[in-house]
């Protein structure tokens, strides 16, 4: 009888789980979860995302918590349906009612957005004070990303780097090495390296295109970073994007100069990097 009742209820609990997860928004769940996982640890390390793969590899333990928030989601969003219109039991819908179901999982969204835009503000004002302080508002553009995951340091590739080449010009490292000291204030914050030209041809025999140009010169960068001012590995992401992701027309010379920079990244804690 024991082992009886103990299947009846976790079968009763399965089928809950799938009742209440029919409610939810996939994609803006997951921002949610890897967001809660980044923030408070809910979830356990591998776990920064549903789907294939990733429920498992984070265990089992995680059944709980998840089967928690989405019952508890799922509620909200049927009390939802019988308060605002007229309810239909058999079919748990409402009739001639268009409203809202996804309930809770906007508000968190909603919620976890705001925080992201107040984290981000926030560090955006610590790194303009110090690019103040180190005397770089000449050498460095400073933004936000508008969905508010990160803080950016752009710097020209003509301060950096000569033409056609992805060595570091010995003027630009006291300058590269002020902007390290910015970088160590975020200790344990991922940080991304993106290295960018214009569309002009490759003709250096060194590299074969834009591409090759571009990585090479945002891997200096971070290996320069990681050498002066021991950044951490783990920490440090590069990439190239060549020519294609210009911010100007690449028809004028002085467009084609501030599509040749490097843009240094700083995620916060909620954007799941």
């Amino acid at each position: 009888m024991n082992t009886f009742a103990d299947l009846m209820n976790l079968l009763l609990c399965f089928f809950v789980m799938l009742f209440a997860m029919s409610e939810v928004d996939a994609e803006k769940f997951q921002e949610i979860a890897i967001s809660m996982s980044n923030s408070f640890g809910i979830f356990d390390a591998g776990g920064r995302a549903f789907g294939e793969g990733p429920l498992i590899s984070s265990g089992m333990s995680q059944l709980s918590n998840l089967d928690q928030y989405t019952t508890s989601m799922g509620k909200r969003a049927e009390s939802k349906k019988e308060n605002d219109g007229e309810y239909d039991p058999t079919t748990k819908e409402n009739i001639g009612d268009d409203t809202d179901k996804e309930g809770g999982i906007d508000e968190a969204y909603e919620v976890i957005k705001k925080r992201m835009e107040e984290v981000s503000g926030e560090m955006y004002g610590t790194v303009e004070k110090l690019t103040e302080e180190y005397n770089l508002g000449e050498y460095v553009e400073l933004s936000i990303d508008p969905d508010f995951r990160y803080v950016q340091i752009s710097m020209k590739g003509s301060i950096l780097f000569n033409s056609g080449k992805a060595d570091i010009l010995p003027d630009a490292r006291p300058i590269l090495s002020k902007i390290g000291d910015i970088l160590s204030e975020f200790d344990g914050y991922i940080v991304e390296i993106i290295g960018h030209t214009d569309d002009r041809p490759m003709t250096s025999p060194t590299y074969k295109d834009n591409n090759w140009l571009s990585t090479a010169r945002a891997l200096n960068a971070a290996e320069f970073l990681m050498e002066n001012n021991n950044l951490d590995p783990q920490n440090l992401k590069y990439s190239g994007r060549g020519e294609y992701e210009p911010i100007a027309p690449n028809t004028t010379e002085e467009g084609r100069a501030r599509n040749r920079r490097i843009e240094i990244r700083i995620f916060n804690e909620y954007s799941g990097r």
